[in-house]
C-alpha cells in the first residue's frame, strides 16, 4: 500500500509541475504553429527552444567563440547577445553577463532541481537558458545560454 500512495502521490506532484508552468506562448511577435517551428528549427534547435531542453554541456561551438560580433535568436533572428558581454564561465555553455536592450524575458522556472530564472527570447518566447547571480562584474550576472538557440554573426 505505502509502494502504491508513493507512486500515486509522485505521479500526481509531476502533473501538477507541468500543468502548473505558465504558458507565455501566444504572448510574442513572433508566433507559429508547432509544425512550422518544426519546418524553420533543426531537431536540436527545436527540442530547447520550443520544448525547454538543454543541450548537452560541452557541445556547442558557440562556447569557444571569441570574435567580435553579436549573438542571435535562432528561431526569430533577434539580437540577443553582444561579444563584449561574453565571458568563459567554465560551465560548457556560452555565458554573458547581459543582453542587449530589449532582448530577452525571464520567469520563474520551479523544478526538481530547485528554482531557477529561465531565460526566453522576448520577441517569439524561445527557451534559450537560465541566468545566475554569480557572474562577473559589471552585473554580477551569468546568462547561461544553450548554443543551439543562438546564431553568431561576425561583425
Amino acid at each position: 500500500m505505502q509502494r502504491r500512495l508513493f507512486l500515486a502521490s509522485t505521479i500526481a506532484s509531476t502533473f501538477t509541475f507541468v500543468l502548473a508552468r505558465p504558458s507565455i506562448a501566444a504572448t510574442f511577435e513572433v508566433t507559429l504553429t508547432e509544425e512550422e517551428w518544426r519546418a524553420r528549427l533543426t531537431e536540436a534547435q527545436f527540442a530547447v527552444l520550443r520544448e525547454a531542453d538543454t543541450e548537452r554541456a560541452g557541445s556547442s561551438p558557440l562556447d569557444t567563440e571569441h570574435r567580435k560580433g553579436t549573438f542571435y535568436c535562432a528561431g526569430c533572428d533577434l539580437a540577443l547577445y553582444s561579444s563584449t558581454a561574453k565571458y568563459d564561465s567554465g560551465t560548457g555553455w556560452p555565458s554573458f553577463y547581459e543582453p542587449l536592450a530589449n532582448a530577452v524575458q525571464t520567469q520563474a522556472d520551479d523544478g526538481f532541481f530547485g528554482s531557477r530564472t529561465e531565460v526566453h527570447c522576448r520577441r517569439c518566447g524561445g527557451h534559450l537558458g537560465h541566468v545566475f547571480d554569480d557572474g562577473p562584474e559589471p552585473t554580477g550576472k551569468r546568462y547561461c545560454m544553450n548554443g543551439v538557440a543562438m546564431v553568431f554573426r561576425p561583425s
